[in-house]
């Protein structure tokens, strides 16, 4: 996930209810961040977190159960093993 920020920053304000504000301020708290830190590294991260095209491709063959191989757990194990 790339989240790389530029350092340009825009003061905005938002309103948030009471009850979900107090939820965010005890989680910043919890992840040892600031409120505005946060809420910006949870907004990135819904806003960024996209799978790039091999991903995307990846995601659909298997959703459509093409080219599925046999897991063979016999090599699996002797896989393991050797490690």
């Amino acid at each position: 996930m790339n989240t790389r920020v530029s350092s340009n920053k825009k003061q905005t304000a938002f309103r948030f209810s009471e009850d979900l504000l107090e939820r965010l301020k005890v989680r910043a708290k919890k992840d040892n961040r600031s409120l505005n830190n946060y809420v910006e590294k949870i907004l990135m991260e819904a806003v960024y977190d996209e799978p790039n095209e091999e991903t995307v491709a990846a995601m659909k063959e298997a959703k459509e159960g093409r080219t599925l191989e046999t897991l063979d757990l016999a090599k699996l194990k002797e896989f393991v093993a050797s490690l």
